[in-house]
């Protein structure tokens, strides 16, 4: 682990290569897995501000339940989430040509009908943020629907930290960003390939 401010990170960002290769996954991690994405409070009222407009990308059965049952849930875990279908399909997904999965949110966003991107762990993904008393752990969610774009990293050179610069700047700052960049080529000119945990 490395620990960045009061996080604790793991080595993954540093050692593994990534970068989503759609094309392959077709966005697999929107439709897969048995919970919603996780949410903050604050991000269930941004969401359902912006609703009005998502709604007209949205899957007619999304939006029925939405309208039924809100737009977050508890899961079992007692983690507040997005609200999915059929068990797995998170309700704001929707589809481009080709069948590729994007997220009706950050479809709105983009195209500028919302100001609001979507939720933090969405835009972090792999990356699972853990909150605790003490410290804030930052975990790589190993997942077989991600090897397309483990491969694709390392074609690219690019690194799981490198990929994710942006969203994690959003999440903890441009200052923590620059300690852990500082930290990961340390240890990568230390290990390089050969990391000890290999």
């Amino acid at each position: 682990m490395l620990q960045i401010q009061d996080t604790l990170v793991t080595l993954d960002l540093a050692e593994q290569f990534f970068c989503c290769d759609l094309s392959k996954c077709l966005g697999a991690c929107c439709i897969e897995g048995d919970a919603g994405a996780p949410v903050t409070e604050d991000e269930v009222k941004e969401i359902e501000r912006v609703l009005p407009e998502v709604e007209a990308d949205m899957m007619p059965r999304a939006i029925e339940e939405v309208r039924a049952n809100g737009v977050a849930y508890t899961d079992v875990e007692g983690d507040l989430v997005t609200t999915i279908l059929d068990g797995r399909n998170c309700a704001f997904t929707c589809y481009a040509p080709g069948g590729v999965c994007l997220c009706a949110l950050e479809k709105a966003y983009r195209e500028g009908r919302t100001d609001w991107k979507k939720p933090a762990s969405c835009s972090l993904y792999p990356l699972r943020i853990k909150e605790f008393p003490t410290c804030t752990a930052v975990n790589y969610h190993r997942w077989k629907i991600c090897r397309d774009a483990e491969a694709l990293g390392r074609k690219k050179g690019i690194r799981l930290y490198q990929f994710l610069r942006e969203p994690l700047i959003a999440r903890f700052g441009a200052d923590w960003y620059a300690e852990l960049q500082q930290a990961c080529e340390l240890y990568l000119q230390e290990y390089g390939d050969n990391s000890p945990r290999r």
